[in-house]
């Protein structure tokens, strides 16, 4: 019997792939992400994908004859056609509980490095020495007893409200679906409006995926209804925040600033975001440690594996197929 064929399109570490060369052919992209033209030319070979590092759009899909499963690196799954793979029968899974902890865990740092300019301050002891110290320089803000207001109660929006809760912050969110009441009451959260939240949180920090419902859900008009010494920190996709209107507001000084992994035309990033002191920067490393991207490796190859050897694994996106 012929072995089915896995294209891996990053070049993820030879060690991780073990489990998947045991089952199927492998072919690993061995130069970080496969550029879009080869996918086009390669996908007719394959009966599955672990989609890291790549779109798998619908040119790309309606060349694929024998596809019959992609596996998303990740929670995300907007770099893939959702609609065009369900109409051609493959089967699309992603693996969301390996990045809940690690993402979480910036988002905090975003808003300790934000409010408490800490960036800022490494940078000026490294060009200014001096001109840096002062009691009364560099003054920021406390992370305790503010207002977070999450956009997004899933798994990371809770995992980071469990810990802006241990910091000493109140918690209020705006989901797409009200939590059940023992949810919030575990949480310590307070359901608001969109907004009211943008109204009265100190931070704001998103945690929802992009989709058509999600594109520029933080635009100029939300924007505006946030406190001139408001912070918003996001580390979903960049383009749920028109990323033009941010940065026009914080020019203004209309925002007190903001913590920023991910990108709307990443990895070109608004060049006036580049020269505020006020704004942390980060290049998408949400999911960037050892033990996550290790933990990733794992799960995707799992995933694909369940699901070209005919069983369901937890996270399929478009049930419908099976």
């Amino acid at each position: 019997m012929e072995r089915k064929k896995v294209l891996v399109a990053y070049s993820l570490p030879e060690e991780d792939l073990c489990d998947l060369r045991e089952e199927f052919d492998v072919t690993r992209w061995q130069r970080g992400a496969m550029p879009y033209d080869e996918v086009l030319a390669a996908i007719p070979e394959y009966d599955g994908v672990l989609a890291a590092g790549i779109r798998v759009d619908r040119e790309i899909i309606s060349r694929a004859g024998k596809l019959k499963a992609i596996c998303v690196y990740g929670a995300g799954y907007d770099n893939v056609d959702i609609k065009a793979a369900t109409e051609h029968g493959i089967v699309v899974a992603n693996i969301p509980d390996t990045v809940t902890e690690s993402t979480a865990e910036l988002a905090i740092g975003l808003m300790l490095a934000v409010m408490r300019r800490i960036t800022e301050c490494d940078r000026k002891l490294r060009q200014e020495a001096k001109s840096a110290w002062g009691m009364y320089r560099n003054m920021g803000y406390n992370l305790y007893g503010k207002e977070l207001g999450i956009i997004g109660m899933g798994r990371i929006g809770k995992a980071t409200a469990r810990r802006a809760a241990a910091l000493g912050m109140r918690i209020s969110y705006y989901n797409r679906r009200r939590l059940e009441p023992a949810d919030e009451a575990q949480l310590g959260a307070a359901y608001k409006p969109l907004d009211e939240l943008l109204e009265t949180a100190n931070v704001v920090s998103i945690h929802t995926p992009l989709s058509d419902e999600t594109y520029h859900l933080i635009g100029e008009r939300e924007l505006s209804l946030m406190k001139p010494e408001a912070f918003i920190i996001n580390t979903s996709r960049g383009a749920v925040i028109d990323e033009k209107a941010l940065a026009a507001r914080l020019c203004d000084g209309a925002l007190a600033g903001a913590g920023l992994d991910v990108f709307e035309w990443e990895p070109r990033i608004t060049p006036e975001l580049l020269t505020f002191d006020n704004v942390v920067l980060t290049p998408h490393i949400g999911t960037n440690t050892h033990e996550t991207r290790s933990l990733m490796n794992r799960e995707a190859c799992r995933a694909l594996i369940d699901l070209l050897d005919g069983r369901r694994t937890a996270n399929v996106i478009n049930p419908e197929v099976l």
